[in-house]
């Protein structure tokens, strides 16, 4: 079996009849050296069968620059295979990548992004005059799931049977629901700091509570409370006045119109003067200048039209797929229809269903998301930010701390080439170009 870790890969020693009781081995990318973890010398690569020459190959792989992978032809595998069509039926790199992953043979670790916590402020002055809808920001799904309450009631929108279940079988139930529920670890401010600037926030009000407190959900509620968490954001915002943060108001489980007043009450006084108007075309020279750093997005069109501080709901592509390379299509497919001309968010995030949870047991969302990221990066690194029919803005994923995610997300705004004079047109976005690099 294979771990992945950064720039690294484990082989479990048991897995190789060759090297057992040679201890856990660490392979260096391409190099075709292998060292224990320890102090030990370097021994040369060990002879190995012609299945796990191919996993050794696949690992290797990952460890090369990625421009190396992308670069190939459809029919083609990775150079590392030395020429061997040792999986026939795999016809692109993601088909490759994809059966290696499915096998179970690669597993992926948790890295927690550090130092993009000022990336906006460092952006070159060329894309301050750039619609941060023309920009590639990166998003997190779903949030707020670090938090769920385990003894929360089921949410009000989820279907009778899981209610029931629940009630019958909580011991059984409720494992599972937490297991496939959960999408991000991080919190609200640690994702901000790894650089995290679309935030899905799933709105309820609890059936049968008195209160007027709202929290989130997914399933199953948060225990934390939507004011505390915009609080939370306030002061992260503080201390970091050039960052924006787009904040994705969504579901609405169990609003009347009072909580929704009560809400949109509490983010014009939490937020205060740090909200963006709609009708301000959201360029960072020009939110720095005005102090706006916060623009929310409010999935209730009735509401919006009553306060110019609430932008539309934010168009989400979301593919329901349990398959990378299903969701990699379904992304590609709606490239092809084109772009919204504003703000909108393609969904990295894989969906389970019924069945792919009963065909995995002892699986979990945060598993089934950890063997899509290798295809999914490969994707990302291929996208281009812009207002062109094809291009992207917003790519939001769960468990975001994980694989780079963040970074290159960010990196996908150093294609942008705008002109000497950008001028306005009349939609208020920017002429941009790109660099062929």
């Amino acid at each position: 079996m294979f771990q992945l870790c950064h720039h690294e890969a484990f082989v479990n020693s048991a897995s190789l009849p060759e090297l057992r009781g040679a201890g856990p081995w660490r392979w260096r990318g391409g190099g075709c050296e292998c060292r224990p973890r320890g102090a030990r010398p370097v021994r040369p690569v060990p002879r190995v069968g012609h299945g796990d020459r191919w996993r050794l190959a696949v690992t290797c792989f990952f460890l090369c620059p990625v421009h190396q992978f992308t670069s190939l032809k459809p029919g083609t595998l990775p150079w590392c295979c030395a020429g061997r069509q040792l999986l026939p039926q795999a016809v692109t790199p993601y088909e490759v990548l994809e059966q290696a992953l499915m096998e179970g043979t690669l597993q992926t670790s948790i890295h927690i992004c550090h130092g993009n916590g000022q990336w906006m402020s460092r952006l070159p002055e060329k894309l301050w005059d750039i619609p941060l809808y023309n920009l590639a920001l990166p998003g997190s799904h779903d949030t707020m799931t670090y938090c769920l309450d385990k003894t929360s009631d089921i949410s009000g929108n989820e279907s009778k049977l899981v209610k029931f279940l629940n009630k019958c079988m909580p011991c059984i139930v409720r494992p599972i629901i937490m297991k496939w529920s959960t999408t991000q670890v991080l919190t609200v401010t640690e994702q901000l700091e790894a650089g995290v600037r679309y935030l899905d926030f799933r709105i309820a009000h609890k059936a049968n509570d008195p209160s007027a407190n709202l929290y989130f959900v997914h399933m199953v509620y948060t225990t934390i409370t939507v004011q505390d968490i915009l609080w939370e954001v306030l002061r992260w915002l503080e201390t970091h006045p050039q960052e924006v943060v787009i904040l994705a108001c969504r579901n609405f489980d169990g609003l009347t119109k009072k909580l929704h007043c009560l809400l949109i009450a509490c983010i014009k006084e939490i937020f205060q003067c740090k909200l963006c108007p709609r009708n301000v075309v959201p360029t960072l020279r020009t939110m720095w200048q005005r102090g706006h750093q916060v623009i929310v997005s409010y999935e209730e069109d009735g509401e919006v039209d009553k306060h110019r501080e609430l932008w539309p709901a934010i168009p989400y592509w979301w593919g329901n797929k349990t398959a990378t390379r299903a969701l990699i299509q379904y992304l590609e497919r709606m490239k092809q229809v084109g772009r919204p001309e504003k703000f909108f968010v393609a969904g990295i995030n894989l969906t389970e269903n019924l069945r792919y949870i009963l065909v995995h047991p002892f699986g979990s969302l945060k598993k089934m998301t950890l063997r899509s990221l290798p295809c999914l990066k490969i994707w990302i690194k291929q996208q281009y930010p812009g207002p062109k029919k094809e291009c992207v803005n917003i790519i939001a994923g769960d468990f975001i701390g994980n694989h780079d995610f963040v970074k290159d997300v960010i990196e996908l705004n150093t294609k942008i080439n705008p002109p000497l004079h950008c001028q306005s047109k009349g939609t208020g976005t920017n002429s941009i170009s790109f660099s062929a690099s």
